[in-house]
């Protein structure tokens, strides 16, 4: 998410009601908790009972758990779901800053914590967009920590669409700063400037106002984000970075699977041409029909 203008239509906003099927999926029991990593908690939200396949639901950048609130409970007939909050975005707490090594021990200590490391019972880790680079490197560093790897609409663009991505990206990503949160007098007010990032249209809203009103808390005088904005202000990656994360990707010893959105802007048929010669024939690559980035959503 952003709290950007590049999107004239607050989904946010739209007050349509939910399906039942979606207010029937909230009903699910959950539990809340959280376990604590290098000083700092790390919030999550577990459905299903823990004799069962797990999977490990890892979020993507600025976003947090809730959004998988429309996926997570229809799982749980024959999974034990648990959705994580990464430090500095959702509910979990706050660093000075981010090194990937605890986004790595985040990951591990919420698997432990919820019965998953050591269980009879196989887990996966299932991650969307930045969260996908949090399993790349979680699986160079630790190749049997799980039984699998799905990642979920990551930025894999080819070559040369990554080099023309990047050069157009440069100057919005250098121009970050982290500056405080505005404080929102209302809850309308702030989610007016709920936005997706990348833009993408909805058919929806009632998921986007989900989402977007657990993107926010309350403080003294209304409302703020929950993402740390010094986190956002320090993620800059550049472009040789990026180019890396296809190969690093291909070269994993775990069992993988793609899944993206078949219109996502970022994970693109050429991109799962890309993937596909990076990785074979063994690796399934799957497109949601009529989705976009922001899979959960649509």
């Amino acid at each position: 998410m952003t709290t950007s203008d590049e999107v004239d239509l607050p989904l946010a906003l739209d007050p349509s009601p939910p399906p039942a099927w979606f207010t029937d999926a909230l009903a699910v029991p959950e539990t809340v908790g959280s376990v604590e990593v290098d000083g700092c908690e790390i919030a999550y939200i577990e459905r299903g009972g823990r004799d069962a396949p797990h999977l490990l639901l890892v979020h993507g950048f600025l976003a947090h758990a809730r959004c998988f609130d429309m996926v997570a409970p229809l799982l749980v007939d024959d999974h034990h779901v648990v959705a994580m909050d990464l430090s500095g975005m959702g509910d979990s707490g706050h660093r000075p800053a981010y090194a990937p090594e605890q986004r790595l021990a985040e990951v591990l200590a919420v698997a432990e914590a919820t019965g998953m490391t050591g269980s009879e019972h196989p887990w996966f880790l299932v991650t969307h967009s930045y969260g996908s680079t949090v399993g790349i490197d979680l699986f160079e560093a630790h190749p049997g920590a799980a039984d699998g790897f799905v990642l979920c609409d990551l930025m894999f663009l080819p070559p040369e669409e990554l080099r023309a991505h990047m050069n157009d990206a440069r100057n919005r990503l250098s121009e970050r700063e982290a500056r405080p949160h505005q404080v929102r007098p209302d809850l309308d007010t702030a989610l007016s400037r709920y936005r997706l990032a990348p833009p993408q249209p909805c058919e929806n809203p009632w998921a986007v106002r989900h989402v977007g009103l657990h993107s926010l808390r309350e403080v003294d005088g209304g409302y703020i984000w929950k993402f740390d904005p010094g986190m956002a202000a320090a993620d800059r990656r550049d472009p040789d970075w990026w180019l890396r994360l296809g190969p690093r990707f291909a070269g994993l010893d775990v069992r993988r699977a793609v899944v993206h959105g078949a219109d996502s802007l970022l994970f693109t048929p050429e991109s799962a041409a890309y993937v596909r010669e990076l990785t074979g024939p063994d690796v399934p690559i799957v497109a949601v029909p009529q989705a976009h980035h922001h899979l959960m959503l649509d």
